[in-house]
């Protein structure tokens, strides 16, 4: 579970939940998109485009077709894209890790048709009648998780059916969760009338995921919450937690020192394996710039200055 916060205008968390999502249509994973302000398909038709070879958008269409025959074809279509020729899809280094996108193009309509996708438009399945509240929880985020746990059990990544369905990955992407237009108060008041429904939901959230074959990324209006105790309570409930921060219209922008880079990326937490606590990074001076093809993190080039002592005369 990875939980974003954030840039004040949200641009770059937007774009890092189409990265997400990106990586896994090219891996062939099926996905459920849930937002309340954007509809699904429209978040779909804006992913950016991978870089690949021509021969790519091709064979994962095979792949999709092959997925019922039997284990010879599948090696057989692997071993086709193996040696099939491959344009370079890092600019800057040869280590490889996923894949590379064009945000200046949209990802074809033929790659995007290649994988399953299931979505939620909360304004589509919000009942016409008053609003209840069901287990103690928002009426919104109720919906959305029976949304999500009916994929997760009819579409088998549960593994109740390892014999009857090839095992796959479900990559779920949540859009400002907890924002005004989910029905949530927490971004209006420092005292909303229910503090503990965005962590309720989390806390099932966190168990359907636990006991299946899926991944989450969330982006939450962060800088919109005045409680800061619903953040820590979001940031323990989740693996991985990152903040994002722009520079538009801030002094930065005009800032010498950041003038390559067009915001700052704080990794809050990161998980650790077999401990009961979350890793810190110890790099903290991440930075993002959005180029016109590419949108890179680095690490920010340190610029230290050097006080000399004026001498003292006697």
């Amino acid at each position: 579970l990875v939980s974003t916060e954030e840039d004040k205008y949200g641009v770059y968390s937007s774009l890092l939940l189409k990265y997400f999502l990106a990586e896994g249509v090219v891996c062939g994973h099926d996905l459920f998109v849930a937002s309340a302000q954007d509809p699904p398909a429209n978040i779909l038709k804006e992913l950016p485009a991978p870089l690949l070879d021509d021969n790519f958008i091709t064979e994962r269409v095979e792949a999709t077709a092959a997925k019922s025959e039997d284990c010879q074809d599948s090696m057989q279509i692997a071993w086709r894209y193996q040696n099939a020729p491959k344009v370079e899809t890092s600019p800057t280094t040869s280590i490889k890790f996923g894949h590379y996108y064009d945000v200046s193009q949209k990802m074809s309509p033929e790659l995007l048709q290649s994988i399953k996708w299931h979505s939620f438009f909360l304004p589509d399945e919000m009942p016409l009648e008053p609003k209840l509240k069901m287990c103690n929880m928002n009426c919104g985020y109720a919906r959305l998780l029976q949304s999500i746990q009916s994929v997760i059990y009819q579409e088998g990544f549960d593994g109740s059916h390892p014999q009857k369905k090839q095992k796959n990955i479900l990559r779920i992407g949540i859009q400002s969760l907890g924002s005004l237009l989910w029905d949530d108060d927490i971004c209006s008041t420092n005292t909303p009338e229910d503090i503990h429904s965005i962590t309720k939901f989390l806390y099932v959230l966190r168990g359907l995921l636990r006991k299946s074959l899926s991944a989450c990324i969330i982006t939450m209006p962060s800088h919109l919450i005045e409680n800061k105790a619903i953040m820590e309570r979001v940031t323990n409930l989740s693996d991985v937690v990152v903040g994002l921060e722009s520079f538009i219209g801030s002094e930065r922008e005009t800032n010498p020192l950041y003038k390559d880079y067009h915001g700052l990326l704080h990794v809050h937490q990161i998980p650790r394996l077999n401990s009961l606590i979350c890793d810190v990074s110890d790099t903290k001076d991440l930075a993002f710039r959005l180029k016109r093809k590419q949108f890179t993190v680095e690490v920010r080039e340190a610029v230290l200055f050097h006080y000399l002592e004026p001498k003292r005369w006697s």
